[in-house]
């Protein structure tokens, strides 16, 4: 996956090279992006190393090479409102259910990067996800959701949303990188992302920290 900065970064990067034959410096990466650290550009163009968008070529100063782009990129660096993952191609619905992405693995533990590019597609009733908006399966990693009845290796049915009310199980994304399925909990001016397991700690944020990506509407249970 990438996640919205990195996948800003990635299209400044490229049009750059593309424009001017040279990648950009780390102060103009900064500016672009609207960071407030060199840092921060660092961790973005490792993130991008290691998932193999970019190539740092060694001995040499600013030097980048695009390896890849990713499917169906936006056209738009400078979006303020794009979405912090590219949208993917979701199928319609026919008599015998509905089409949807599996988009790779989400944390019910220790946040991790989730969300990925579209990995294969899965059929649900039409009761599940029909006439509701859009919807995408994530495969559950952890044990932080069990008292919810979600464990290890459980499919999870999302529907595509930004704003959840109070209890309902989301999955958030926390800073723009890491995303983890837990309970939603408002409290005052605080957003609280609770597990459904006494062994993990409720984490509370600020509410400009945490963005909601979808709820959850439905699980699918694989028996070995």
């Amino acid at each position: 996956m990438l996640t919205r900065k990195q996948h800003q970064l990635l299209l400044f990067i490229n049009k750059r090279l593309s424009e001017d034959g040279v990648s950009p410096s780390f102060e103009e990466m900064k500016d672009a992006l609207d960071l407030a650290s060199k840092s921060g550009v660092h961790r973005l163009i490792t993130a991008l190393e290691e998932r193999g968008f970019i190539r740092r070529l060694a001995h040499r100063a600013r030097a980048l090479e695009v390896l890849k782009m990713p499917d169906s990129v936006s056209p738009s660096v400078n979006t303020p409102d794009a979405e912090n993952v590219v949208r993917p191609n979701f199928g319609g619905e026919s008599d015998a259910g509905v089409e949807i992405p599996v988009l790779g693995k989400i944390a019910a533990g220790v946040p991790i990067e989730a969300i990925q590019h579209e990995q294969s597609r899965i059929m649900l009733p039409p009761d599940m996800a029909g006439g509701r908006g859009e919807h995408f399966a994530l495969e559950v990693e952890g044990d932080s959701m069990i008292d919810a009845g979600i464990l290890d290796g459980d499919i999870v049915i999302i529907e595509r949303c930004d704003t959840a009310t109070n209890g309902e199980i989301v999955v958030a994304l926390v800073d723009e990188e890491e995303a983890t399925l837990k309970r939603l909990r408002k409290k005052g001016g605080s957003v609280a992302l609770e597990a459904a397991n006494p062994a993990y700690e409720t984490r509370i944020f600020g509410p400009d920290r945490v963005r909601v990506q979808g709820k959850l509407v439905g699980l699918i249970r694989r028996y070995h």
